[in-house]
């Protein structure tokens, strides 16, 4: 795969977008009638679908916290989700995954509103084409904000990196698996703040300035989408009238 040409002589990568153009996303707010918060998200060829139960009381006394909210993210990939069939359950690289975000999550809610209780976060991956971490993280906090949850802000995701030797946008599968560095970005806009932060590879301060900024940006972008969705879910609603001011807008933190 070493001999792989990533990026042509016009500047084109192998799927056709130029280094700094993100893949097609669509975002859908509130897809599960069960969940008190859902979301479903296409991201190139990732759909994932995000479930959200709580504030609800936590029975496992010793991980509550007095102050507090915590929350649990449950992130999994189904057996079907890559082209070679995974095995059931959940794997180191999963709990790792489900780990991160729940950390992420955590910074961008308003947990000393409900302590003692347990916002759990379900992130099942249907398909998988690179960025699934990024796409998941996009989605779970526009189903937190439709679940009424109050937030500081959306967190938004995106990944950038290296690919023959040149900083890109949004890698997907070839280049995540043949590039040279890639770098998970989530950003709150609203409020400014980073809440996840990976690097895998190397990039010099140079291209790390670069890859982290075209990221930022692209996040800015995607929340513009995030709050489409949810506009668009309750403005459609009818039994919904106040929505959009439990959801659709972020709560700024006192």
């Amino acid at each position: 795969m070493d001999n792989v040409q990533l990026i042509d002589d016009n500047g084109k990568r192998n799927d056709g977008r130029g280094p700094e153009d993100l893949r097609p996303i669509k975002i859908e707010a509130g897809v599960l009638n069960n969940a008190d918060g859902s979301a479903y998200i296409e991201w190139g060829k990732n759909k994932i679908i995000v479930g959200v139960y709580g504030p609800r009381e936590m029975h496992q006394k010793h991980l509550q916290k007095p102050d507090r909210a915590i929350v649990q993210v449950n992130y999994s990939m189904a057996s079907f989700s890559v082209d070679e069939r995974k095995r059931p359950g959940q794997g180191r690289r999963e709990l790792e995954i489900s780990k991160i975000l729940s950390e992420a999550l955590e910074r961008s809610i308003i947990s000393n509103k409900y302590p003692r209780t347990s916002i759990d976060v379900f992130i099942e991956v249907l398909e998988a084409n690179a960025g699934t971490r990024c796409a998941g993280l996009t989605a779970a906090s526009v189903a937190m904000a439709d679940a009424g949850i109050p937030m500081t802000g959306l967190i938004a995701s995106c990944a950038s990196g290296k690919v023959d030797g040149q900083v890109v946008l949004d890698l997907d599968k070839l280049e995540d698996n043949t590039g040279d560095a890639d770098l998970p970005v989530g950003y709150i806009p609203l409020t400014d703040e980073v809440v996840l932060l990976q690097m895998d590879g190397h990039l010099t301060p140079q291209e790390f300035d670069k890859a982290f900024g075209l990221a930022k940006n692209a996040c800015v972008e995607i929340h513009q989408l995030q709050r489409d969705a949810l506009t668009k879910k309750y403005s459609q609603d009818p039994d919904e009238d106040n929505g959009e001011d439990q959801a659709g807008e972020e709560v700024v933190s006192e």
